[in-house]
């Protein structure tokens, strides 16, 4: 059975028609776990044309993965711009396909699912929550408040005439957007941990560091993570005598932007901004230089950043939205947007050896939760489930 899955992520496409990307997390790899279940699988994306893939990107499409590209629009006024391009591949996509996943939420997954006939059975994958993503402060637009009011409208909507729910979350994504009662509901992340990105024991107590860093990992093309806030606070924490340093792993349209209000606090020799990493290794290298893991996101589903660090033994101080409070205990946590607040956390943290061992101590156990040989029978059973209603429709159809 051939299966169609939209996704929000951006790509490359070359001149040989594959898709490539700089998140190691979205290469190949990761879409082939749908051929544990489908024969084939087709991905409606956006894609920009480049003769050759972009130096240190990962190929995400190859045997039984097709891509479907649609232009690379950015925000509303590009998905205006190219609708009716958009729309005419989405449909013939929609044609062309059997069963139907959507990860949502996303503008192209919402085009495919106003585009269903009655009665067609599909399965959601959400994996992130628009109440938290059109917040105050973590999306810059004159229209972000009827976003927001129409985006958790519609996925609410998307969820509860599914047929099949996946969460990346254990609760916190399901109370805002429940399944219908008759559906197939379950969770898991997606995440891909292998033993490899597993530390073997917990990080040592050291009561010695003076120098200490602090790391993050996230997109910069919008705000969502919260980098401005991180920055902000880490100022606060020099002003006030601690000696950090901020390693910032990811890339987009507010670097620029960033790194001016890093010259404006006076921290040009304490930030740096790695960039995309090619790689899992890569990203790790610089995780195991850091001493704590700062998220304090304005949203999230679940982060797979986070439990990557965690995984890795690394301290970590994150915000109370989505999945985060699924990860971390109350005192690991500050309220989203608060500078102060992060400080005073990073503050508490960094100054306190035993803490900080404890907290790899129980974070790396928790990270254990996330291998992947634990995730796959529930991907599994979700991706059959839908395949079997998918069968059933045909069927009926055909009669």
């Amino acid at each position: 059975m051939r299966t169609l899955v939209t996704a929000s992520a951006r790509f490359a496409i070359t001149n040989d028609g594959n898709l490539w990307t700089p998140n190691p997390s979205l290469s190949y790899k990761f879409w082939s776990r749908y051929l544990d279940v489908y024969d084939e699988v087709n991905l409606l994306v956006r894609a920009k044309p480049y003769e050759s893939p972009p130096p240190g990107w990962n190929k995400a499409s190859g045997e039984r993965i097709k891509p479907l590209p649609i232009p690379d629009f950015q925000g509303a006024s590009g998905l205006i711009k190219n609708y009716a391009q958009i729309k005419k591949t989405a449909v013939e996509a929609l044609a062309d396909a059997e069963a139907v996943h959507l990860r949502i939420p996303c503008e192209i997954g919402g085009i495919i699912w106003r585009s269903l006939a009655a009665q067609r059975p599909y399965g959601v994958e959400v994996v992130g929550d628009p109440y938290d993503v059109f917040a105050p402060g973590s999306y810059k637009h004159p229209l972000r408040p009827f976003f927001r009011w129409w985006s958790v409208w519609e996925l609410q909507h998307q969820c509860i005439k599914a047929n099949a729910a996946a969460y990346v979350t254990q609760h916190a994504l399901q109370r805002r957007y429940p399944p219908q009662t008759e559906a197939f509901s379950t969770h898991f992340s997606s995440i891909n941990l292998p033993g490899s990105a597993f530390v073997n024991a917990p990080r040592l107590l050291h009561t010695d560091l003076k120098s200490l860093t602090v790391i993050s990992v996230g997109t910069l093309a919008q705000l969502y993570k919260a980098p401005d806030v991180l920055i902000n606070a880490v100022a606060t924490c020099v002003e006030e005598g601690l000696d950090l340093r901020l390693i910032w792993v990811g890339d987009g349209i507010y670097r620029k932007e960033l790194e001016k209000l890093v010259t404006a606090l006076g921290l040009d020799k304490r930030v740096k901004f790695c960039g995309h990493l090619a790689n899992r290794d890569a990203v790790i290298k610089q995780l195991d230089r850091a001493d704590v893991f700062v998220l304090p996101s304005h949203q999230e589903g679940l982060p797979r950043a986070m439990i990557e660090a965690m995984a890795r033994g690394l301290p970590c101080i994150g915000s109370t939205v989505g999945g985060i409070p699924e990860l971390l205990p109350s005192e690991d946590m500050v309220t989203p947007g608060d500078i102060n607040a992060l400080a005073q956390k990073i503050r508490q943290v960094v100054t306190n050896p035993e803490r900080m061992a404890s907290m790899s101590v129980r974070n790396l156990e928790k990270a254990k939760n996330y291998q992947d040989v634990v995730l796959q029978k529930r991907r599994i059973a979700f991706y059959s489930h839908v395949r079997e209603k998918t069968q059933s429709w045909l069927y009926q159809r055909n009669i």
